[in-house]
């Protein structure tokens, strides 16, 4: 049978738009639009470089809810703010995801208020991390 956790982070916005944190089915696993508010202080980083590491933590914690790790992301999306950032974004996202090396779709969508800078979307498979790689590059 097929098992479904949603995970709920007590949210304002997750209670007014009636969606989950994460939704893992078996071992795929969807977190939602992440934003690089602390959730213990509640603020959100001026700094683009700090808010990018912190959606990361975000959803690094979301995962390990469901006992998986940033490691089985396979798939991010990323949605920077103002078009002049990306340069920044990419170099801290880069940082943080070197090695995991997920497909990825950066885009400069406007976000729900200016002081979101990124906002990242990921999907995971839990174990993904576990698993015997092969890379390759091809020419284009």
């Amino acid at each position: 049978m097929t098992s479904i956790v949603k995970v709920k982070t007590g949210s304002k916005f997750e209670d007014h738009g009636s969606y989950s944190r994460l939704v893992a089915v078996d071992n795929w696993i969807f977190v939602s639009n992440t934003a690089g508010r602390n959730p213990r202080t509640k603020q959100i980083p001026a700094d683009l470089t700090e808010q990018t590491r912190q959606v990361l933590a975000n959803i690094e914690a979301a995962l390990t809810s469901v006992d998986a790790r940033l490691e089985d992301v396979i798939a991010a999306r990323v949605f920077v703010q103002f078009p002049e950032d990306v340069e920044t974004v990419m170099t801290a996202y880069g940082e943080r995801m070197r090695g995991i090396d997920p497909t990825l779709t950066m885009t400069c969508p406007q976000l729900g208020a200016t002081e979101y800078k990124v906002e990242i979307d990921v999907t995971a498979y839990r174990g993904a991390s576990q698993a015997e790689v092969q890379r390759r590059t091809i020419t284009l």
